[in-house]
């Protein structure tokens, strides 16, 4: 049963069990904030190689405004993400990742100026490689 299953069940009359039973909903509808973030996550990183297809065949098709507008929609992305990580946080992950999304910026605006799909294609690479690695961290820790 799925997380969302659960959270949708009926809670049980009895006074013991539905007090019991609001603790597991508090953790299960924690446990689904959670699994929602991780998904987001997932579909950023999706979503700036969706938008990075767009804006290569934006390319191919000479249409400017509409490369303009893919490449506008993954910075915005890549920018989001950016200010999602807290620099505060222990570890060098945190400053690792603000600066590969930075040089990704920044190739994305070369790629613009240049309309230049090796560009992009080397973001894609680079965001391939950050979720299949997302993937493969969330999946051994839901075992």
């Amino acid at each position: 049963m799925t997380t969302e299953e659960l959270l949708k069940q009926q809670p049980q009359n009895n006074n013991e069990e539905e007090s019991e039973n609001s603790a597991v909903v508090a953790y299960k509808k924690n446990n689904l904030q959670i699994e929602s973030k991780i998904k987001l996550i997932e579909s950023l990183y999706e979503g700036i190689l969706q938008f990075n297809a767009n804006a290569i065949k934006s390319i191919q098709d000479n249409d400017v405004e509409k490369k303009v507008y893919w490449l506008q929609r993954t910075s915005a992305i890549f920018t989001e993400l950016m200010n999602a990580i807290d620099l505060e946080a222990e570890g060098t992950l945190p400053a690792y990742l603000y600066g590969l999304y930075g040089e990704q910026l920044k190739i994305l605006f070369a790629a613009n100026k240049e309309n230049s799909i090796e560009k992009i294609l080397t973001v894609n690479k680079v965001v391939i490689e950050l979720l299949d690695a997302w993937r493969e961290v969330n999946h051994l820790d839901k075992k």
